[in-house]
């Protein structure tokens, strides 16, 4: 089998303003992929840019694939590392990009197999809940979401924190009063505290029953994690910190941390992940799989992705449920409440809708 050429989307996906500590998102900057083969099989890619965190463009990714996709034409798409070596010996860095070429490369194989993806990774379905993450706001606004969610059935929420540290703690003492002791809450401050304000923070947030923390600080404190982890009552999560298999074993030796967050705009597609993983599982450390403003093509991709992975044990797969005011997916995942399912078609099962593709600037490379 061998690879004849690529089609490039931008794939601009309209949604509710988002709010994080790094900045604010008005619409799914992705790109979505058709790698082609000569067998008359093609797999789908997606990925959704998020300067503020990955320090990548939906311009700076149509570039690159682009680039990409010259390289891989008239080669094998089934060497799966020999290819994603191709895209490394290129172009260090550029995950984002890199994980929807990743993800295709997955769906031709499995599609090759004639298997859905989950049961070519040699995984098995499972229960799959996500959790709902809630954007800053007042506190005021941020309990009045959370009593929303909790009204259509959600169990897990995700508090997003990091602008203002006594703020933040009057933000999660009015979710949890409103939503009573029993949802669970998990909280993400998105790099947005210094050592001492998360020490502060962690330490008067303990009594509202937090599940974990992601990603207190920024990256360059990464070397006082150890300490904070040692110092915090609640179990602390990387995100930013944890971008491959080597940020994780680090992570891990030096107990920076509890759990890992493996998201494949960051580890650069499933490949990567899939050793995240390996290192998780060597000392048991659980992961969660994320997600950045993907669309359901992505999203079936890490459940797949999920069910063949046993660490992976929360789950934050939410993001085409947080405001997106279209859905251009035929196929994929279903949401049965917060309850996630993925069909039995061959390959990651999701396709972009033709009539939504129309509307998309598109190249074939």
């Amino acid at each position: 089998m061998k690879i004849t050429h690529t089609e490039i989307y931008r794939f601009s996906i309209p949604m509710e303003p988002f709010v994080i500590a790094t900045g604010t998102m008005h619409f799914a900057q992705n790109v979505f992929i058709r790698v082609h083969t000569d067998r008359d099989i093609y797999g789908v890619g997606e990925c959704s840019a998020f300067p503020m965190i990955v320090g990548e463009t939906q311009e700076t990714c149509i570039a690159m694939a682009k680039d990409f996709a010259k390289i891989w034409i008239g080669k094998d798409p089934l060497d799966i590392p020999e290819r994603m070596n191709d895209l490394l010996g290129y172009a260090d860095h550029n995950s984002t990009i890199k994980s929807a070429f990743d993800m295709a490369l997955f769906d031709i194989a499995a599609k090759n197999a004639g298997l859905p993806l989950y049961k070519f990774l040699d995984g098995n379905k499972r229960t799959i809940e996500t959790d709902m993450t809630i954007g800053i706001g007042t506190p005021e606004v941020m309990a009045s979401a959370a009593v929303s969610y909790q009204q259509k059935g959600c169990t897990i929420l995700k508090l997003k924190l990091g602008k203002g540290i006594h703020e933040d703690i009057k933000r999660v003492a009015a979710v949890r009063d409103a939503v009573g002791p029993d949802m669970s809450i998990r909280l993400d401050a998105n790099q947005g505290w210094t050592f001492d304000e998360a020490l502060l923070a962690l330490g008067d947030l303990e009594k509202y029953n937090i599940e974990f923390c992601e990603q207190p600080m920024r990256t360059w404190f990464d070397d006082q994690l150890p300490e904070l982890n040692l110092n915090s009552p609640i179990k602390i999560m990387a995100d930013e910190s944890v971008y491959n298999h080597h940020d994780a074993r680090k992570l891990i030796n030096s107990k920076s941390c509890e759990y890992l967050n493996i998201k494949f705009a960051k580890s650069g597609g499933i490949l990567e992940a899939q050793k995240i993983h390996e290192e998780a599982l060597k000392t048991g450390v659980k992961c969660m799989i994320g997600s950045m403003l993907e669309s359901r093509i992505a999203l079936s991709a890490n459940l797949h992705f999920a069910l063949a992975s046993p660490h992976v044990v929360f789950f934050d797969l939410d993001t085409c449920l947080l405001g997106h005011l279209i859905d251009p997916v035929k196929g994929g995942l279903t949401y049965s409440g917060f309850k996630l399912d993925i069909p039995e078609t061959i390959g990651i099962g999701a396709d972009a809708d033709p009539e939504f593709l129309k509307t998309c600037e598109k190249w074939t490379v």
